[in-house]
């Protein structure tokens, strides 16, 4: 099977998330990284793309669209890896010339964009991915099958946390480039910790229990001296159909280096993960024993076994995670070059709407913090 000819715009040599997105890409084989436009000025793109081994080198993602979109062996998809404020116009001028996108989340910076950013992947006949990695984890996808199972019975609880410790101390003004421009609003957008990690929580809650959050109360706040952008989240959830849940996120809760955790009870039973022991799923049905289902093991399903890539007791995480959402991206681009809808070609990959759901999440948090917590519907 030919491999697709991927690019990507962002992701030079200093920039982690564009190695963790190139591993992720090759785990599987289905791409070729052929042409990048990897940094903010062409001399650093030309040093990014010497150092990685990528044949063409450009000053800018316009240009490379331009250029790529008129080759005969141009890229059929583009990974955008920077951050928030650019994803908008990276990945409208390549919807614009019929080329694939795989976009780091969140979906852009501001709701303006969002609807921009919605309408360009609507008027383009290719994909738009956005890369919600963590729902690529064997065990999660074991959690979303049992809850659609019935498992649970009805969802009644759903609580999702994510706690990092890295920004307890002021990293953005010690030159961590990371820290800069996440906490920069202009940059990152009107989420701090709630933009950045709340919305893998808020993605995650929703994927394994199948529901939408139709409001919520939330409260913001910023430890870090001179902050701007929250550094911490406390949300409390309305789901449809009647299950409440709370979701924090945190960048400042020290001794936690990047515990998101996800529980869920129903009716009949719960479900508790573990992001950071990713091979374990505990399932208890109602007046039973506590059982610990593993990736490989005695009584992993179906869905698991189709995204495991190693035997049981080998642990598989965070790049594997990001490596299925690659391999399922490629499969939907060779369905819809085949003569696939887009609609049908996606199957469960997360795209436009689970990215504007991200958004509308970020945009009623930092409302209801506003108003001292009030209720807001998403």
């Amino acid at each position: 099977m030919t491999r697709i000819r991927l690019g990507m715009v962002g992701g030079g040599n200093d920039a982690f998330i564009g190695g963790v997105h190139r591993i992720a890409a090759r785990i599987d084989g289905q791409f070729d990284l052929v042409a990048g436009a990897l940094s903010s000025t062409p001399e650093k793109s030309e040093a990014s793309a010497q150092t990685l081994g990528i044949a063409r080198s450009y000053g800018s993602f316009s240009e490379m669209a331009e250029a790529e979109v008129a080759r005969a062996d141009g890229i059929e998809a583009v990974s955008i890896v920077t951050p928030n404020h650019v994803h908008c116009a990276a990945a409208a001028a390549f919807l614009s010339k019929g080329i694939h996108v795989i976009c780091d989340k969140p979906l852009t910076s501001t709701m303006e964009d969002a609807n921009a950013l919605a309408r360009s992947a609507a008027e383009s006949d290719a994909l738009f991915v956005l890369t919600h990695n963590y729902t690529g984890y064997p065990m999660i996808r074991q959690a979303r099958a049992m809850v659609e199972a019935g498992d649970l019975g009805d969802v009644r609880v759903v609580q999702v946390e994510y706690a990092q410790d890295w920004l307890a101390t002021p990293m953005e003004n010690e030159g961590v480039k990371q820290a800069e421009w996440r906490t920069d609003p202009a940059r990152s957008g009107a989420g701090g910790s709630v933009g950045d990690i709340g919305t893998h929580a808020h993605n995650l809650a929703c994927f394994v229990s199948g529901l939408s959050v139709e409001s919520l109360a939330a409260d913001l706040h910023a430890f870090g001296d001179g902050r701007i952008l929250d550094d911490n989240a406390h949300v409390m959830l309305r789901f449809d159909g009647g299950a409440r849940g709370m979701l924090w996120s945190s960048q400042v809760a020290m001794g936690n280096e990047n515990a998101l955790k996800l529980r869920i009870y129903g009716s009949k039973g719960g479900l508790e993960w573990s992001q950071e022991d990713p091979n374990y799923l505990w399932f208890t049905p109602t007046g039973e024993a506590k059982r610990l289902l593993t990736r490989g093991g005695a009584g992993a399903n179906d869905a698991a076994a189709a995204v495991s890539r190693t035997p049981g007791g080998h642990p598989e995480g965070y790049l594997e995670g990001f490596a299925t959402i690659y391999n399922q991206a490629a499969s939907a681009i060779r369905a819809v070059q085949s003569g696939t809808p887009r609609e049908n070609a996606m199957g469960s990959l997360p795209g436009i709407s689970e990215g504007m759901d991200g958004m509308r999440f970020i945009s009623a948090c930092v409302e209801s913090s506003q108003n001292n917590a009030a209720w807001v519907k998403v």
